[in-house]
């Protein structure tokens, strides 16, 4: 079941009203999605001008501008798993023609590379922008503004120099790429470069000191497609946020999905509300990390959050180049749907069996002093915590030889336990990560006391 309370779509309906009434948007979008699609939708505000009181739907195409970096994203991720670059590949070695060294993929996908942020030449003054041909000389132009990983500092030159690289590895333009391994597979049948011709939010300018909207021109941004030229509807970004929610692997790996969520750099060092992993925004409000983009072109600013402890996302499209922060709305469709109207837990489901070598290490063993309770869970052996709290993770292990497995997620990840047993069999203490397990607690000085 995917529908969401009534009660609840009557909240989010006065959420998106007051915020398009608030911020003076001549129109809006809002979404949210959950369970795999699209759960609901509301448009307010006006489309067009030229028809005023009709709002835009979730059909209707807005540009998503630097949304398009969370694909370009993705898209240099599923090429690292195919083993045709690392992470810490360099631009150099990827680009020879690059005069910049030391500069890694990771750092360009986090923002930690320290270039600067747009393209020479005043493109926002001069509307002009670079193409392919002119994208690497201008680069090398381009002024390395800080030291690698000192701080964040956003780089729409980098992420175009991204795209650069999904061309020349992939064989094929950017946005083939994108198309072929991305909207295709997943059915974004109406995310494109640039507006493709169907139902559109027309973008405005609504100046501080008028009611009047001045509109926006449409731009062509050429090599800078990578970093901000993707237009997108509700109904597809739906999609994409459930595809990150919940990773198909003809797309990209969930293992691979989680690391790219990983925090890479912090971009708010004041309150670490805001980092940035892989190519992805995470934000934290309250106990929440939500994972996304916000974008911004001339008469459009966007968002898409998810949530991908729940699997809901909430999406803001905004018809203004002066509107609210879109970051703000999405999340707040979210955070309304899982306080108000959320889905029900999954039941509980029995397993089958206990592995036969598990039967004697179940149960309480302590290390340092403290603790942990060893179970199963449809035959996987587990570890927490009395203390942790309800929301961390257990210890998750994967056997890798007799007598040794792997932590592969949660505490110690990538670990080691080793069980020792008795010459009858019986496991007499674990050491995880080296450090020594007992079924006692002990003291250090009792554990070695010669």
């Amino acid at each position: 079941m995917t529908d969401i309370a009534e009660q609840t779509q009557n909240a989010l309906t006065r959420i998106v009203a007051e915020r398009q009434s608030k911020g003076r948007v001549p129109g809006v979008v809002g979404a949210v999605a959950r369970a795999g699609k699209l759960a609901w939708s509301t448009g307010a505000g006006s489309a067009d001008l030229e028809s005023p009181g009709v709002p835009p739907t979730a059909d209707s195409q807005f540009l998503i501008a630097s949304q398009s970096k969370t694909l370009t994203a993705v898209t240099i991720m599923a090429l690292r798993d195919e083993g045709k670059l690392n992470l810490d590949d360099t631009v150099d070695k990827l680009i020879p023609g690059s005069k910049h060294e030391g500069i890694t993929v990771r750092q360009m996908l986090s923002h930690a590379s320290g270039m600067q942020r747009e393209p020479v030449g005043d493109v926002w003054d001069l509307m002009k922008f670079p193409s392919r041909d002119e994208l690497v000389d201008g680069w090398n132009d381009a002024e390395r503004i800080g030291k690698p990983h000192h701080r964040f500092h956003y780089s729409n030159l980098v992420f175009a120099l991204l795209g650069e690289i999904v061309a020349r590895i992939d064989g094929r333009s950017w946005y083939e790429s994108v198309k072929a391994r991305i909207l295709d597979p997943l059915e974004m049948r109406r995310t494109t470069v640039g507006m493709d011709g169907g139902p559109a939010q027309t973008g405005y300018y609504v100046p501080p000191w008028t009611d009047v909207p001045v509109r926006e021109p449409l731009l062509d941004i050429g090599a800078m497609d990578a970093c901000g030229g993707l237009a997108s509807t509700a109904e597809d970004l739906a999609k994409w946020a459930m595809f990150i929610a919940n990773p198909v692997d003809e797309v990209l790996s969930k293992d691979t999905i989680d690391e790219m969520c990983q925090v890479q750099i912090m971009a708010d060092v004041d309150r670490w509300q805001l980092a940035f992993g892989l190519g992805f925004m995470l934000l934290r409000r309250g106990d929440r990390l939500f994972v996304g983009h916000d974008g911004g072109m001339p008469g459009h600013i966007t968002s898409t959050f998810v949530h991908r402890d729940s699997g809901t996302a909430g999406i803001a499209l905004f018809g203004s180049t002066s509107s609210p922060a879109p970051s703000a709305l999405a999340t707040d469709l979210v955070i309304k749907v899982l306080e108000d109207d959320p889905l029900p837990a999954d039941p509980w489901v029995p397993g089958v069996d206990v592995p036969a070598e598990l039967a004697g290490v179940l149960g309480t063993w302590f290390t340092e002093g403290s603790p942990f309770a060893f179970t199963v869970k449809n035959g996987v052996l587990q570890a927490k915590s009395p203390a942790a709290a309800e929301w961390q993770s257990p210890a998750v292990f994967e056997k890798i030889a007799e007598d040794t497995y792997r932590t592969i997620s949660g505490r110690e990840t990538g670990e080691l336990l080793h069980i020792t047993r008795t010459p009858s069999g019986t496991p007499e203490k674990l050491h995880w990560a080296t450090y020594l397990c007992t079924r006692q607690p002990l003291a250090f000085s009792e554990i070695n006391p010669g």
